[in-house]
């Protein structure tokens, strides 16, 4: 039975990992994730998704170093904890997984395990290597999209590839939405292709590394709407940004969260960049006379509301 040590830490990650625990070919031994993080309003120290699933699953092998060394040291002495964990452990491991870890691996710790790493990546490689690659086919208007189970290497989200399962992207669907459906399809393929490489019943294919773009990793600042831009693609940024980093705007010195948007037909009655309220919607009038209005929003300290909601009691135009 292959032995697998789990890199992983956000939700994505999560359906992969349970479904290499909850398959009898596979034995889980132990699982790497981010140290316990502040979240919510106040700020309370919390575990990663992937921590709550291992603990949940009696998985007590659990690491969580803050960083991992580009290096070994010359001598065994100057090893940190993890180091050394992962050397006596890793040994015993036929083959490492990746998924949505949020660290790059140095090369010492990739070439650990017998049969190498393998990582669950949320493209169809090489479209969008890096580390926003839902969001960026959502906010790109890419028609398909899907996930890629392939072997790590050196560099960002290039090496070979195992497996591929592609799905259409839903016209009206966000980020999260399609975050969600990728996660549990990597977690339909990982297993059988983990399986199909340590039997060479799967031959790694070398990507096509001509074909590769690249996305980065998102800021909240990142969300900020360009109104000078065509409104098809700022749709499209409001649901691929939804829930994180959030598209927003200013009015009045304060943050709204643009939450849902549709494009309505051209009004020639207003100037390029100019903001009005139609049919009690906040709407603008943006690049290459197109129309956008705001369906929901979620103002600076408030709860989500239509727009109509929005304007009843706050400035837009």
């Amino acid at each position: 039975m292959p032995h697998i040590i789990f890199f992983g830490t956000s939700e994505f990650a999560t359906p992969s990992l349970k479904a290499l625990i909850d398959d009898p070919r596979f034995s889980v031994i132990g699982v790497v994730t981010q140290p316990d993080r502040p979240k919510g309003r106040h700020q309370i120290l919390s575990p990663s998704p992937i921590k709550e699933l291992a603990l949940s699953e009696k998985i007590f092998d659990i690491q969580q170093p803050e960083k991992i060394r580009k290096k070994l040291a010359s001598d065994q002495s100057d090893y940190d904890d993890f180091q050394k964990w992962i050397l006596s452990t890793g040994k015993t491991a036929d083959i490492f997984v990746i998924a949505s870890y949020g660290k790059i691996l140095p090369q010492w710790l990739l070439d650990i395990p017998k049969h190498g790493c393998i990582n669950v990546h949320g493209s169809l490689l090489p479209r969008w290597r890096g580390a926003s690659p839902i969001q960026s086919a959502i906010a790109e208007g890419d028609k398909t999209t899907g996930v890629t189970i392939m072997l790590v290497d050196a560099e960002l989200d290039h090496g070979a590839i195992l497996s591929k399962k592609e799905t259409e992207i839903g016209s009206t669907e966000t980020g999260g939405q399609l975050h969600d459906r990728l996660a549990q399809t990597g977690a339909e393929i990982l297993p059988d292709s983990i399986e199909g490489y340590l039997k060479e019943i799967i031959s790694p294919k070398e990507q096509d590394h001509a074909k590769a773009t690249f996305c980065r990793t998102l800021k909240r600042e990142d969300g900020e709407i360009d109104w000078n831009r065509n409104c098809h693609e700022i749709e499209r940024k409001i649901r691929a940004y939804d829930p994180w980093p959030g598209a927003w705007t200013e009015v009045d010195g304060k943050r709204v969260k643009l939450l849902s948007s549709r494009v309505r037909p051209n009004d020639s009655s207003y100037a390029p960049g100019e903001k009005f309220v139609y049919n009690g919607h906040p709407s603008v009038k943006c690049d290459h006379n197109t129309v956008l209005e705001i369906t929901k929003v979620q103002p600076e300290g408030k709860t989500p509301m239509a727009g109509d909601e929005f304007t009843k009691g706050n400035k837009w135009a």
